[in-house]
């Protein structure tokens, strides 16, 4: 079986929503090369992170090539209840796009 392209918890803090999430991406910078052939590795990064809290922005993050592989973000919201939908929509420099979604627990 495939691994899934994203991973993402969320749970009430207090008062405040709590979301951890890790996106499998290779994140590649265009600089490292192939050691078998020599010739660069193409530029695969993602540019964009939407999180959504519903319809609200709760976070958009513009990302780049100094983000490693895989990465995993971490943060917080006020406004959020158990029960709740928190989304995160990602895409890259290719083209590609891929969104998951948890409740709040």
């Amino acid at each position: 079986m495939a691994q899934k392209p994203m991973k993402i918890r969320a749970w009430m803090d207090g008062e405040r929503a709590m979301v951890k999430a890790i996106i499998f991406h290779p994140m590649e910078t265009g600089l490292r090369k192939d050691q078998k052939t020599g010739k660069k590795i193409p530029e695969h990064f993602i540019k964009e992170v939407i999180c959504k809290h519903g319809n609200k922005t709760v976070l958009n993050c513009l990302w780049g090539t100094a983000v490693s592989k895989n990465p995993f973000m971490s943060f917080r919201f006020n406004g959020a209840k158990s029960g709740d939908t928190v989304s995160i929509n990602w895409v890259d420099n290719q083209g590609n796009k891929e969104s998951t979604e948890a409740k709040i627990k």
